[in-house]
């Protein structure tokens, strides 16, 4: 571990100044060597997946985990698009001249060296290779034991590239064991290590933040919500919840519950049939069961958790006032959506919601570097200091300050 750190201190070193055309190299040249071992690939998560199914994981973690021709192709095209992006470094934030004459700027410079400490999702490899070394940092990948095989196939593809673009391979680095003491020496490297991403549940996260002597960028839970106003489109409302709730349960960007106004509560079945039909459970409060028979009764608990699982809450609310209370009270300050047709309620949701991400009209599952255009992401942060939302190259660059004299002396 400790020549691990070393070893990405002198490539950060390097790669902070690293011209972008040389980053894209490697980058592409990372997305073609995935592409080449795509059965090297499928062969290694075909023994992850082996192992977890013998270690009884559940069907969330076995989602997250599965590598098909889709998702490869998912991080083919991310590698390519993150190396299309606009070089994050060395960009001029604000810039000043002072009566003095003094001319000082304030610059965007890579963060340096970052842990990333994930679970099951296999394709974080090459998403957070890909941003760390386009945003000119060094990267240390401490992937989850289920997902070993898969992970390190895809972190020689990432090194290839680097190699090929006459970068060090030391630019991403990923930790050859599944000791989990590796993970409490790591969270200890303070000298190498910059900054902590973690990514996977809350007991992956708890334990990094409370065991860390490095910052950590993270995000908690994803207790995400969707507000049917009483202004609603039907159809719009049916819709969105089904995907929000049902395309993928296991992601962070999932609705786990599902506040209707009182105006719109008369749509409450005609939403749910979909859900039903899926197979998704359905808990809700004495209203939402009265509108619909096949609602279970909710406990206080299901208003404060993340199933990521095929379960949603349901509760019927008097007004904007109290879904805003509710989502800012419950929600885990991840993803919420309102559903109107209404500006001003829009308007308001948007404003007063205190989280990260704000949607109007559209699935929270939309919570997602990609869709936003950043071309991949190593996670969502819901915290409020540094990064807020996706993690894309942008987040991953602090800045200096450039300070131009000529001569000047402070009286």
């Amino acid at each position: 571990m400790a020549e691990l750190g070393a070893n990405a201190r002198a490539a950060a070193h390097v790669l902070a100044v690293t011209p972008a055309v040389q980053k894209r190299r490697a980058i592409k040249a990372a997305a073609d060597a995935l592409e080449a071992a795509r059965e090297t690939i499928v062969a290694a998560n075909e023994k992850d997946m082996a192992q977890a199914r013998a270690a009884n994981l559940n069907a969330a973690m076995l989602d997250r985990l599965a590598l098909d021709t889709a998702r490869i192709d998912g991080m083919i095209q991310g590698l390519r698009e993150v190396a299309a992006l606009d070089d994050p470094v060395g960009r001029i934030l604000d810039e000043r001249t002072r009566p003095n004459g003094l001319r000082i700027q304030r610059v965007s410079v890579p963060v340096g060296v970052i842990g990333i400490i994930y679970e099951s999702r296999p394709n974080v490899t090459a998403d957070a290779g890909a941003l760390c070394v386009m945003s000119g940092n060094a990267a240390i990948l401490r992937c989850g034991s289920e997902s070993f095989h898969s992970s390190h196939a895809i972190a020689s593809c990432l090194r290839s590239g680097l190699k090929a673009a006459e970068l060090s391979e030391d630019c991403i680095q990923i930790i050859p064991t599944t000791d989990r003491a590796a993970v409490g020496i790591l969270l200890a490297m303070d000298g190498d290590v910059d900054i902590i991403v973690p990514r996977g549940g809350r007991s992956l996260i708890e334990r990094v933040k409370e065991g860390s002597h490095i910052p950590v960028l993270a995000h908690l839970d994803g207790i995400c919500h969707v507000y049917v106003h009483g202004s609603a489109d039907p159809d719009t409302a049916r819709d969105v919840t089904f995907n929000a709730k049902m395309r993928r349960t296991g992601v962070c960007g999932a609705t786990e519950t599902l506040l209707i106004d009182r105006q719109a509560a008369t749509m409450l079945p005609g939403i749910l049939a979909p859900l039903f039909e899926a197979g998704c459970e359905v808990r809700g409060d004495a209203e939402a069961m009265a509108l619909d028979s096949r609602v279970v009764a909710a406990s206080e608990v299901d208003w404060d958790t993340e199933y990521l699982d095929a379960i949603i809450s349901v509760r019927v609310v008097d007004g904007l006032d109290q879904a805003i209370a509710h989502v800012n009270s419950h929600g885990s300050h991840h993803t919420d959506a309102i559903l109107t047709e209404d500006a001003a309620a829009a308007e308001r949701f948007l404003d007063e919601v205190d989280s990260a991400i704000v949607v109007l009209n559209a699935s929270t599952q939309y919570a997602d570097g990609g869709e936003f255009g950043m071309g991949a992401e190593i996670g969502i942060s819901n915290g409020k200091l540094h990064a807020r939302g996706p993690v894309g190259v942008e987040q991953l660059t602090t800045y200096k300050y450039k300070v131009f004299g000529t001569g000047q002396v402070r009286p």
